[in-house]
Protein backbone atom coordinates (compact mmCIF):
# COMPACT_ATOMS: atom_id res chain seq x y z
CA UNK A 1 0.00 0.00 0.00
CA UNK A 2 1.37 3.43 -0.94
CA UNK A 3 1.97 5.36 2.27
CA UNK A 4 2.45 8.85 0.77
CA UNK A 5 0.03 8.75 -2.21
CA UNK A 6 -1.93 11.73 -0.84
CA UNK A 7 0.95 13.99 -1.96
CA UNK A 8 0.81 12.98 -5.66
CA UNK A 9 1.17 15.98 -7.97
CA UNK A 10 1.98 18.41 -5.15
CA UNK A 11 5.17 20.35 -4.41
CA UNK A 12 6.86 18.82 -1.37
CA UNK A 13 10.04 19.10 0.65
CA UNK A 14 11.59 15.89 1.92
CA UNK A 15 14.38 15.54 4.45
CA UNK A 16 16.11 12.18 4.13
CA UNK A 17 19.13 10.40 5.55
CA UNK A 18 22.20 9.63 3.45
CA UNK A 19 24.56 7.94 5.88
CA UNK A 20 25.09 10.34 8.80
CA UNK A 21 23.93 13.36 6.79
CA UNK A 22 20.41 14.78 6.63
CA UNK A 23 19.67 16.13 3.13
CA UNK A 24 16.76 18.22 1.85
CA UNK A 25 15.08 17.63 -1.51
CA UNK A 26 12.22 19.63 -2.95
CA UNK A 27 10.23 19.03 -6.08
CA UNK A 28 6.97 17.67 -7.42
CA UNK A 29 5.84 14.38 -5.91
CA UNK A 30 5.35 12.22 -9.03
CA UNK A 31 5.10 8.61 -7.80
CA UNK A 32 4.85 6.30 -4.81
CA UNK A 33 5.79 2.67 -5.43
CA UNK A 34 4.92 1.41 -1.96
CA UNK A 35 8.63 1.15 -1.09
CA UNK A 36 10.01 4.45 -2.42
CA UNK A 37 8.82 7.90 -3.35
CA UNK A 38 9.83 9.78 -6.49
CA UNK A 39 10.34 13.53 -6.75
CA UNK A 40 10.93 15.43 -9.97
CA UNK A 41 12.36 18.89 -10.50
CA UNK A 42 12.48 20.81 -13.79
CA UNK A 43 14.90 23.65 -14.41
CA UNK A 44 16.64 25.59 -17.17
CA UNK A 45 20.35 24.94 -17.68
CA UNK A 46 22.22 26.74 -20.45
CA UNK A 47 18.96 27.52 -22.18
CA UNK A 48 17.73 23.90 -22.18
CA UNK A 49 14.94 22.42 -20.10
CA UNK A 50 16.30 19.68 -17.77
CA UNK A 51 14.59 17.19 -15.47
CA UNK A 52 16.02 15.63 -12.33
CA UNK A 53 14.31 12.76 -10.52
CA UNK A 54 14.99 11.40 -7.06
CA UNK A 55 14.05 7.98 -5.73
CA UNK A 56 13.97 8.02 -1.94
CA UNK A 57 13.26 4.73 -0.13
CA UNK A 58 10.74 4.89 2.74
CA UNK A 59 13.29 3.89 5.40
CA UNK A 60 15.47 6.97 4.64
CA UNK A 61 12.64 9.54 4.89
CA UNK A 62 12.85 11.65 8.05
CA UNK A 63 10.25 14.33 7.22
CA UNK A 64 7.90 14.99 4.32
CA UNK A 65 5.85 18.18 4.10
CA UNK A 66 3.88 19.98 1.43
CA UNK A 67 5.54 23.15 0.17
CA UNK A 68 3.39 26.05 -1.08
CA UNK A 69 3.99 27.15 -4.66
CA UNK A 70 5.93 30.38 -5.07
CA UNK A 71 3.73 32.88 -6.90
CA UNK A 72 5.07 35.55 -9.21
CA UNK A 73 8.03 33.50 -10.39
CA UNK A 74 8.29 31.13 -13.31
CA UNK A 75 8.26 27.42 -12.43
CA UNK A 76 11.86 26.83 -13.49
CA UNK A 77 13.14 29.93 -11.67
CA UNK A 78 11.19 29.16 -8.50
CA UNK A 79 12.60 25.66 -8.24
CA UNK A 80 16.16 26.63 -9.07
CA UNK A 81 16.17 29.59 -6.68
CA UNK A 82 14.69 27.49 -3.87
CA UNK A 83 17.36 24.85 -4.28
CA UNK A 84 20.22 27.36 -4.36
CA UNK A 85 18.87 29.11 -1.25
CA UNK A 86 18.64 25.79 0.58
CA UNK A 87 22.17 24.90 -0.48
CA UNK A 88 23.53 28.26 0.72
CA UNK A 89 21.77 27.88 4.08
CA UNK A 90 23.07 24.33 4.48
CA UNK A 91 26.65 25.40 3.67
CA UNK A 92 26.48 28.34 6.09
CA UNK A 93 25.11 26.08 8.87
CA UNK A 94 27.84 23.52 8.22
CA UNK A 95 30.54 26.21 8.27
CA UNK A 96 29.16 27.67 11.51
CA UNK A 97 29.04 24.30 13.22
CA UNK A 98 32.52 23.38 11.98
CA UNK A 99 34.11 26.65 13.08
CA UNK A 100 32.31 26.54 16.44
CA UNK A 101 33.57 23.06 17.33
CA UNK A 102 36.93 23.25 15.57
CA UNK A 103 38.87 24.39 18.63
CA UNK A 104 40.08 27.61 17.04
CA UNK A 105 40.99 26.08 13.67
CA UNK A 106 39.46 27.61 10.53
CA UNK A 107 36.56 25.82 8.83
CA UNK A 108 38.36 25.73 5.46
CA UNK A 109 42.11 25.38 5.11
CA UNK A 110 43.66 27.32 2.24
CA UNK A 111 45.69 25.31 -0.23
CA UNK A 112 49.17 26.64 -0.95
CA UNK A 113 49.89 27.75 -4.51
CA UNK A 114 52.48 25.37 -5.86
CA UNK A 115 54.60 26.24 -8.89
CA UNK A 116 53.83 24.19 -11.99
CA UNK A 117 56.54 21.80 -13.07
CA UNK A 118 57.11 20.84 -16.65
Amino acid sequence: MARYSAFLGRRVEVHYRAGDILLPASGTFVADSGRSIFLEQSFLQRGQQRHFRWEIPYQYIVRLEEKPDEEGEGPANAKASGTSTEAKEQVSRAAASTSGSGGGSPAFLPLPNRPKTA
